[in-house]
């Protein structure tokens, strides 16, 4: 019995559970997304379908990624204790995880309607995908806004049968906010990155890394204006987007100095990015 507890305490380990981190940066866009489509009431089914597929979808992105990352993962400080890398979980193993996490995910959307399901393809393609961009794009973390954003027009495709201008404006905030966060984080691995060969927008952004950052959060912003303007939302949404103004400077001075342990918690510290705006979005149609 225990033999089996401390298997299953690797795969945990190699879905990221003991870091939620994951789950919570790409669950607060499809919570903006699932109220405003739903003015603010989402059915209980609706809720926790697209609850669980994150949690199901984040953790099959973590073993699709330990496995395509392998070889590269051993040589970096941070990572070379994954299971897949480090040999105690094998590669086959990894990809068995994937597929049976990527399909009770799916399965979670067959009671919505067929443009939800295509939707529910690409997702997964570009889940299980995205490892691979590091490969040959500059900027990896745009297609990683795209893959951790595509709740945004599955929600409103599920609850409206498609998916108006407003979500696909939420969408391209939510690519702005990814290249933030995600080039803090990969700001953390750039020497290893470098001398491994792998491409990020901290290696891409060069010494402009920091104020890059800062126009990303920018642009993040913008976008979700335009969105809340497109929705007709009050002044407890755009109260939102001033808190989360001022969570974006307080990472600029976590960064500024590009340490290795400001920039991962500015990355960490995102969550209350995402949480400000959902509690924005939940005061507007609670009180507004």
């Amino acid at each position: 019995m225990s033999a089996l507890f401390a298997r299953l305490a690797l795969y945990a380990r190699l879905v990221r559970l003991h870091r939620p981190i994951g789950i919570l940066l790409l669950l607060w866009p499809t919570l903006w997304a699932l109220l405003i489509a739903t003015s603010g009431k989402p059915p209980g089914y609706a809720l926790f379908a697209f609850i669980t597929g994150t949690v199901l979808m984040r953790s099959a992105g973590c073993a699709i990624n330990d496995w395509a990352d392998r070889d590269f993962d051993q040589h970096v400080a941070r990572t070379r204790e994954r299971p897949v890398t480090s040999g105690q979980i094998r590669p086959g193993e990894a990809l068995v995880v994937f597929a049976v996490l990527s399909i009770c995910a799916l399965a979670l959307i067959i009671p919505f309607n067929p443009l939800t399901w295509a939707l529910a393809v690409v997702a997964a393609f570009l889940a299980a995908s995205y490892p691979f961009t590091k490969r040959f794009l500059a900027l990896p973390q745009a297609y990683l806004g795209v893959a951790f954003g595509f709740g945004i027009p599955m929600a409103y495709a599920a609850i409206q049968g498609a998916v108006p201008l407003s979500a696909w404006v939420m969408l391209g905030g939510n690519i702005f906010w990814a290249l933030a966060y995600d080039t803090e984080y990969a700001m953390v691995d750039r020497e290893d990155d470098l001398r491994i060969g792998i491409r990020t927008a901290a290696i891409t952004f060069g010494r402009f890394d920091v104020a890059a950052v800062m126009l990303c959060y920018a642009g993040t912003l913008a976008m979700l204006a335009w969105a809340g303007w497109l929705e007709n939302l009050g002044a407890w949404f755009y109260a939102s987007l001033l808190v989360a103004a001022a969570i974006a400077l307080y990472h600029y001075r976590l960064i500024r100095d590009r340490s290795r342990e400001g920039c991962f918690r500015a990355f960490i510290h995102n969550n209350w990015f995402g949480a400000a705006i959902f509690a924005g979005v939940l005061a507007h149609y609670l009180l507004g």
